[in-house]
């Protein structure tokens, strides 16, 4: 595919794409902003993954269908997965940007329809949504109070809140918790995707997170996630609320998933049974585990590769496909 060589190139207008966006949004960093593109080269763009998985539903002539998307701003490109999932179930997309990812979406997506200029029928962009058959949407809890009701006549996908989670036994080597600090810090701990929260075993050593993490030391020199960091570590302080500092990261035990920017929860487990069962009581809550060994119900994530979705790996476990191929238009 011409747009995934484009990607995986050094090209001067996507380089200063890049530096646009950073410049936009100062989370968007160049080193986290070229993984997000070049995991969606490897995962979305591969012509054999592709293939592999079109083939695996019925693609039958469609009526083309108006399906609004209405992309979060989290992490670069976040919503790509939902226009090439439009866009090969054969209906039309309509955009919504966000205007924290306004200009690296809309530059890899003018780029495409430069590559195949068939796609320009069938993309188009809007600020605000009036002419559509369907949406998908992803913001957070409060926005999706707000489309359930603005959508609700229409078909639609809305997706909320949700954080990885990782499962720790104890027997982890180093080799691994390195790995899982990059779930942890990729984006910042932004993503739906990033681990936020991590359960262990009573008596767990944290004795080799230190050496563990240590190459994510430099984010301390972002200005915002430092200021967000020394933040949270002065209320802690304040508050005397029980931690780890760790430098660049804070454990602190907690219940709740979601947790700060700097910040990761943790939570002692008695047994695997157990766990499972508070994971299927919470799925509301949680976006995927992280296990070096698999976790019943859920799809198994090795530690370092929660960021590196493939196009079968559905945000909060909704297959966009299915629904997609299953617009009809309305009477």
């Amino acid at each position: 595919m011409a747009l995934k060589q484009y990607l995986q190139s050094n090209d001067p207008a996507l380089e200063e794409a890049i530096q646009k966006a950073y410049a936009q949004n100062q989370w968007f960093t160049p080193s986290f902003t070229k993984h997000a593109i070049h995991a969606i080269a490897d995962q979305f763009l591969d012509e054999v993954q592709y293939n592999n998985w079109i083939s695996s539903y019925e693609i039958s002539e469609v009526v083309p269908m108006k399906v609004a998307i209405i992309m979060a701003g989290n992490v670069p490109l976040v919503g790509f997965h939902d226009l090439i999932s439009v866009l090969a179930s054969g209906h039309h997309a309509i955009i919504k940007l966000s205007d924290k990812d306004a200009v690296l979406s809309r530059h890899i997506t003018d780029k495409w329809i430069e590559f195949n200029p068939a796609l320009s029928d069938r993309i188009s962009y809007s600020d605000r949504l009036a002419d559509f058959d369907a949406v998908i949407a992803t913001g957070s809890n409060n926005s999706a109070r707000y489309f359930e009701y603005y959508f609700k006549n229409h078909p639609h996908i809305l997706r909320r809140n949700k954080n990885g989670v990782a499962v720790l036994t104890g027997n982890e080597t180093e080799k691994d918790l390195k790995k899982l600090a990059s779930d942890i810090f990729l984006y910042f701990g932004l993503g739906c995707r990033n681990v936020s929260k991590i359960y262990v075993p009573h008596g767990y050593d944290f004795s080799l997170w230190q050496n563990a993490i240590s190459e994510w030391e430099h984010l301390i020199d972002h200005n915002k996630y430092k200021n967000n960091l020394d933040y949270n570590f002065t209320i802690y302080i304040i508050n005397q609320v029980p931690h780890i500092q760790l430098g660049h990261l804070i454990l602190k035990e907690d219940d709740a998933i979601a947790s700060r920017i700097g910040c990761v929860h943790f939570s002692y487990y008695e047994d695997l049974p157990a766990l499972e069962n508070e994971f299927e009581e919470r799925k509301n809550e949680i976006q995927c585990i992280v296990s070096v060994n698999p976790v019943r119900n859920w799809e198994h994530i090795l530690p370092g590769q929660s960021q590196y979705p493939a196009l079968h790996q559905y945000a909060d476990g909704v297959d966009t496909m299915k629904f997609l191929k299953s617009l009809k238009r309305r009477q």
